[in-house]
């Protein structure tokens, strides 16, 4: 799977981060070939999304836009991630670790919405699968 980043440009060492957890993670699962975009917002941008797609109005960590649109290449897009870090930087601070973590953190759990997972339909299966996955595919804790 192919990670693109669009939107306010962040640090080199986050965006290897967030490839090497969506790769690893969309390895485990099967995902195949295909693209996802991580786009970076700000927290107006995010809240404006939520708004329009979640009835929220308020800014949010991260959103997912699943596609599985097929391109003329026979490439698979299999969604966008608006990931906010200002968001994610207090959540962060909150939970006592480092931001970009919080970021890998939100992008594996935008990655398995674009799958189709729904923490809010399933009976704790997404929680499950999101925790093996953390374990397995983020760095450790520093």
């Amino acid at each position: 799977m192919r990670v693109v980043f669009a939107g306010a440009a962040s640090d080199a060492a986050l965006r290897r981060g967030l490839v090497g957890v969506l790769a690893t993670a969309a390895s485990q699962l099967r995902v195949g070939a295909g693209d996802v975009v991580v786009r970076f917002v700000d927290e107006e941008e995010i809240r404006g999304l939520n708004r329009e797609w979640r009835g929220k109005d308020r800014p949010t960590d991260v959103l997912s836009f699943p596609s599985g649109v097929i391109d003329p290449a026979g490439r698979r897009h299999v969604g966008d991630i608006a990931l906010c870090l200002p968001v994610a930087a207090r959540q962060a601070a909150r939970r006592r670790h480092a931001p970009d973590r919080e970021a890998m953190l939100l992008a594996l759990h935008g990655l398995l919405h674009l799958l189709g997972y729904d923490h809010e339909q399933d009976d704790g299966e997404m929680e499950a699968l999101e925790r093996r996955l953390r374990r397995e595919c983020l760095p450790p804790r520093a």
